[in-house]
Formats: structure tokens, sequence, C-alpha cells
């Protein structure tokens, strides 16, 4: 198997390369995460790969403990003057092994669930590696920290349709691994693209 940070490196690379010669007016297009733009939301994972466990304490407490106020301040340190420059410093970050404490599978989740959530609304399609779908699937599974999946996808039987993977009981949701990925981490768009009778249990809890 891959190692983790092999995978992320790829998907950042990926990322990268589908994000190249956007204008500017496209780098302020809304992300799927809430407030954020896809400039905003490169800019975050370029923090997150510059922010070890000291560097990650410090901030927090800089921010009086604010996880948004966190956030926010990583974010406006690494957006750059324009979408070219925070591109440019997204790209410098591919293969850093750095990041805040916790899993590393939690940092390939948020490669992979961040890279949707720029390219989801650029109308971007992208083949991710089966490997690196199934092992964020296998994390956030288990996972109710931050975003809650674990209790998000309590009493649905999750199928992918692309690739060896099945976790959970109850009504059937079936898709694509990363559409399924999407909806487990919150994002309601995910949503679109599955079938089966837990489909709505699964969008009212997005």
């Amino acid at each position: 198997m891959n190692d983790i940070w092999t995978l992320v490196a790829a998907e950042r690379g990926a990322l990268a390369a589908d994000l190249a010669g956007l204008s500017e007016e496209q780098w302020e297009t809304p992300s799927l995460c809430e407030g954020w733009s896809v400039r905003d939301t490169v800019a975050h994972m370029t923090n997150t790969a510059h922010t070890g466990p000291g560097g990650f304490l410090v901030g927090l407490a800089r921010a009086r403990f604010d996880f948004d106020r966190f956030l926010d301040a990583g974010i406006a340190r690494r957006r750059g003057a324009s979408g070219a420059e925070a591109l440019a410093e997204f790209r410098d970050v591919q293969h850093s092994r750095t990041a805040p404490p916790g899993p590393r599978a939690s940092w390939l989740g948020e490669t992979v669930v961040h890279a949707e959530d720029v390219r989801r609304p650029l109308g971007i399609e992208h083949d991710y590696a089966p490997e690196a779908v199934r092992r964020c699937l296998d994390f956030f599974k288990s996972s109710n920290t931050l975003i809650g999946t674990e209790r998000r996808i309590d009493g649905v039987a999750l199928r992918a349709t692309d690739q060896e993977w099945a976790h959970g009981s109850g009504p059937g949701v079936e898709g694509r691994a990363i559409d399924l990925l999407l909806a487990a981490t919150g994002r309601a768009v995910g949503c679109d693209r599955l079938t089966g009778d837990g489909v709505s249990t699964l969008r009212s809890r997005c």
C-alpha cells in the first residue's frame, strides 16, 4: 500500500494542475466550504501544510482558542495577492509532510475532500486514486471529530459502486466512493449522485 504522504502529494499535484489558468473571477468562486472561496480553500490547504503541532498550538493561542479565527488567520496568511500567488504557494507545499496534531489519515482526508470542495463548484472532474478515497472513507467512518461523520452515516448502509467498499446497515446508499465520501463529510452535493432508500436520510444530516 502507498504511504499516505505519497497519496497526499499526488492529489495536491493533481489539484494544482487543474487550477492552473483559472481567471481571478474563478478563484473567487464560492467553494463547498461555507464562507470560503476557491482561493480561500486552497490557502487553507497551504497553511495546513505549513503548520506543525507546535505552530498549531501557538496559532490557536494567538486566536484566543477560537478555532474559526485561527483558520481565518491561516487563510489570510496564504491567500497571496492573486489567485496565481495562492497557487504558487500551494505548489510549494506539494511534498510537505508537516501537519497539525492528528492521525496521518486525517490529512489525506483533508486533501481529498477539500480538493472536491474546490473542483465541484468549478465543474472540474477528477479521477482520484481508489486507494486514496478508500482510506479516507475508512478513516472518517469511525470518526466524529470536528465533522461528525460517524453520527452522520449511522443507520444507513453505504456501498461504493466503483470499488470494493461497504459499511453499515440499514437503508441503502450507493454510488461512487468519492460521492459517498463527500456526503459522509457533510457535503450535501455528494448526495446528488447517490441512489438508494437511505439517501434522503443522509442528505438531511448534511
